[in-house]
């Protein structure tokens, strides 16, 4: 069974040093994929005081740090991310890294990280139609590299993109579950699909929505990735998985049983056994989901006996 794994760091308290150790792991051991978030505070939420390297500036660390993995975003928030001005961010990040580049675009979803911020926090509808219409500017500006667009949003005359990026063009996910609105953008505009923490049942029934809107937008479906991301949880022993299972259940608090179907638990055996239920249900891709402190190894004995598995 072939499946791309990949590693999505949150970049949040922790050191960069720790990140580094991270990407240079995945580089070295056959990950295909790593990326980072958008969040300007930790999640889960304590205090909002916890450290939160910033997005756009960690991915181009990443590209830099690496030579092998792909370099993804999952995903940068339209609502606080310019689109023309993110386009320009996102050729350079595909020349540092020799052209690996992933751009993920998101809808942006968490209040705090707008109302602190002084950005504006629009209605659901208002933030999908911002989404939308920036998913479209900056896969122009990447393909076409000089683009007009008069948009209900966004205006752009003459907006030169130089140099282009050296993949023709890198490609552009749309991140969230949505079933009315993400998945029906996906199908019109994205060249891959990621979704989080989900179970591989709901996993199945999203990949259905999805395909029933590409048979509205008269779109190939083949032509869409499909990834999901999980929480990392893993244990190199039944001891050690009890542990990283605790420790979920001390990070996530009231949040833990909702969020439980979508994380990796157990021994390698046995993650093993779950990814393959991804697998099953439609996914092309899967990353880990990391949360400091990073179980390193853990993530070894993952590279040693979960990796090969899935080639």
């Amino acid at each position: 069974m072939t499946l791309k794994l990949g590693i999505h760091t949150g970049q949040q308290e922790c050191t960069y040093d720790d990140l580094r150790r991270v990407w240079r792991l995945a580089d070295s051991t056959g990950f295909y994929w790593v990326s980072i978030w958008d969040h300007f505070y930790e999640q889960p939420m304590r205090d909002s005081k916890g450290d939160c390297f910033e997005g756009v500036a960690i991915m181009s660390a990443l590209a830099a740090e690496t030579t092998n993995v792909r370099v993804g975003s999952l995903v940068f928030g339209m609502a606080y991310r310019y689109p023309a001005v993110l386009a320009k961010a996102a050729a350079t990040v595909d020349h540092v890294s020799g052209g690996r580049l992933e751009l993920g675009l998101g809808a942006g979803w968490y209040e705090l990280e707008h109302t602190t911020f002084g950005i504006p926090f629009l209605s659901v509808r208002e933030r999908m139609d911002v989404m939308e219409e920036g998913v479209q500017v900056i896969k122009a500006l990447l393909t076409e590299g000089s683009v007009t667009f008069q948009g209900k949003h966004f205006h752009l005359e003459n907006a030169n993109c130089y140099p282009m990026p050296l993949q023709k063009p890198p490609r552009i996910w749309v991140g969230g579950r949505g079933e009315r609105r993400t998945l029906r953008v996906v199908a019109r505009h994205a060249d891959g699909w990621n979704v989080p923490y989900i179970s591989p049942e709901e996993y199945a029934h999203k990949i259905g929505v999805l395909d029933n809107w590409c048979d509205v937008e008269e779109r190939d479906p083949g032509e869409i990735s499909r990834s999901v991301n999980v929480g990392f949880w893993m244990g190199t022993s039944a001891a050690d998985a009890e542990r990283e299972r605790a420790r979920f259940r001390a990070q996530y608090g009231e949040r833990a049983d909702e969020q439980s179907g979508g994380q990796l638990f157990g021994t390698a055996s046995e993650v093993v056994d779950r990814i393959g239920e991804y697998a099953d249900a439609g996914a092309q891709g899967l990353n880990i989901a990391l949360r400091a402190p990073f179980n390193f190894e853990a993530l070894q004995a993952f590279a040693e006996e979960v990796l090969p598995a899935f080639k």
